[in-house]
């Protein structure tokens, strides 16, 4: 296991700089947002790009995943939090398009820094469009976004959380059985499977060889709100337990964007709770 941050956290400064602070607290990997204000596709110049992959050689840093999650640069006027839509399910097939294409930039831009995988959600259900309908647009997104995928190989990893259309563990393994692509994986967020009452000694070996990247933070009670890992009612003992079982070797992906303000605090505490379970033979910071 390795140790990464989330830049997502840092929309206070540039990307650049967010990944300075990220490799001086001692994380080994970054998870770069692919969204206004950091790196978003659109509208990025070569020069950006330019920029990243210094970045990562000065600071020492592998990418644990490019989050292609959100889109608030498709707005003129974004929302005050980061919206899932338009989304690969979404009803409108001009929206779903653009996500699509959007998605196949992020696939491009993961291959140019060295990522292994892009992560993406289902988006939300959505009026006038029920469940198993969207579902079925997100399965027709992902089959032509699977094949951009194996062309580059990078791997597109999905993300499920309550609320949306893929909402827990069996969705997105009925999922990952019907589409049946080696280029098609998970990134699994553990407070989401947290909030969907789910045992971490089953939900990981569950998806097993599939997980290619974790979100990582806490949630106390049942509220949805991402803590820095210590302050809520998590186990991480059963968790990283239940990774050393499957040998889990890639990253752990701290996700607190809901510190923008004090985002270098947030990632300092979260390494120095976490390192301790990396330095009991469980992973390496």
């Amino acid at each position: 296991m390795k140790l990464a941050f989330s830049t997502n956290a840092f929309v206070k400064v540039p990307l650049v700089m967010a990944m300075r602070l990220i490799g001086q607290v001692g994380y080994t990997g970054v998870e770069i947002m692919a969204d206004k204000p950091h790196y978003f596709p659109p509208s990025a110049r070569p020069e950006d790009l330019t920029a990243i992959q210094g970045a990562l050689r000065q600071n020492q840093l592998m990418v644990s995943n490019v989050n292609a999650n959100t889109a608030t640069g498709f707005y003129t006027d974004p929302p005050p939090e980061s919206f899932f839509e338009p989304s690969l399910a979404n009803p409108q097939a001009a929206f779903r398009r653009w996500r699509v294409n959007y998605t196949k930039a992020c696939l491009d831009f993961a291959k140019a820094i060295g990522a292994e995988n892009v992560s993406v959600t289902s988006g939300r259900p959505l009026p006038g469009c029920p469940p198993d309908t969207g579902r079925a647009f997100l399965a027709e997104s992902l089959r032509e976004l699977l094949e951009h995928a194996a062309v580059l190989q990078v791997h597109l990893i999905i993300e499920y959380e309550p609320g949306l259309l893929l909402q827990d563990a069996r969705s997105l393994l009925e999922l990952l059985s019907r589409l049946n692509s080696p280029w098609l994986g998970v990134n699994l967020d553990l407070g989401h499977s947290y909030l969907a009452g789910e045992d971490p000694t089953w939900v990981i070996p569950a998806f097993g060889e599939t997980l290619h990247n974790l979100h990582i933070e806490d949630i106390r009670g049942r509220d949805h709100f991402h803590l820095i890992p210590g302050l809520g009612d998590m186990d991480f003992h059963k968790i990283f337990d239940a990774l050393q079982r499957i040998q889990y070797a890639r990253f752990v992906t701290v996700e607190l964007y809901s510190y923008p303000q004090n985002p270098e605090h947030a990632a300092r505490a979260s390494f120095d709770f976490l390192s301790a379970f990396f330095s009991q033979g469980k992973g390496r910071a």
